[in-house]
């Protein structure tokens, strides 16, 4: 486990709130370059650090780390250009007490590959989809509390969201990813509204019970064995907020 992980970080000031965590999208190909979209959205209070070699343990893994828990929401191993990412999903929004956080996820999916499960105890943790992009596979787990599943996805573009098919986002933006050019057209497209109280929109803004819950940060990820592009912004709507780097 990752230097610094906490456990159970799953409450935020002791209140439940939308476990909603992300929009990924992605497009794989076998033997080719992983390219993706994550938008994070989470309480506009939860402190996060952007994308940097963040875990002493694991000098070749790269993410954005989040302060609370230690972990993460999305992980790329350069040397591998293995990439993984967590989402929330609804079926148990809080962890047990004492139960590893969701942000341990995507740092054992670079480390372990498919066979990440061995190395966590999922009782008690909330549930969560992770994803996982290698050179060679695209697999997605779904854990509701109980029940782990898992689906090897095709060659193409796909979309997961934290709120699955009920939010309808795959429905009203997959076919324009699909269709648009990566890394340009897809920003362009997560540029083309402002912030919404709506959960089909790709970025929002909620406001509930005193608490503001808001798309906090996009990244655009291209990875490859032994390389790394990302391009990320903590104000992903608007086009001059974004920084690139390249690591090698």
């Amino acid at each position: 486990m990752a230097t610094g992980l906490r456990r159970n970080p799953d409450v935020d000031d002791g209140r439940r709130h939308d476990a909603r965590v992300c929009t990924v999208v992605l497009r794989w190909s076998a033997g080719g370059h992983a390219q993706l979209l994550a938008l994070r959205d989470e309480l506009t209070t939860r402190e996060f650090d952007d994308p940097a070699r963040w875990w002493a343990d694991r000098p070749d893994v790269v993410g954005g780390r989040d302060r609370v828990a230690g972990g993460t929401w999305c992980a790329t191993r350069v040397p591998t250009g293995t990439t993984a990412l967590v989402l929330n999903r609804p079926e148990k929004r809080l962890g047990d007490p004492g139960a590893p956080s969701r942000g341990v996820l995507p740092l054992l999916g670079v480390a372990h590959g498919a066979d990440w499960v061995a190395h966590v105890d999922l009782a008690g943790m909330a549930s969560f989809a992770l994803v996982l992009a290698t050179p060679d596979g695209l697999t997605t787990w779904d854990f509701d509390g109980d029940r782990l599943t898992s689906a090897e996805l095709p060659e193409g573009t796909h979309m997961v969201t934290s709120g699955g098919t009920e939010d309808r986002k795959a429905d009203r933006w997959l076919g324009a990813f699909a269709a648009d050019d990566f890394p340009d057209g897809w920003r362009t497209l997560v540029q083309s509204a402002p912030p919404a109280d709506d959960p089909g929109a790709l970025v929002v803004r909620h406001e509930r019970d005193g608490l503001i819950y808001a798309t906090v940060f996009g990244q655009l990820v291209e990875a490859s064995p032994g390389r790394l592009r990302c391009a990320y912004s903590r104000r992903p709507w608007e086009a001059a907020s974004w920084t690139t780097v390249v690591l090698e």
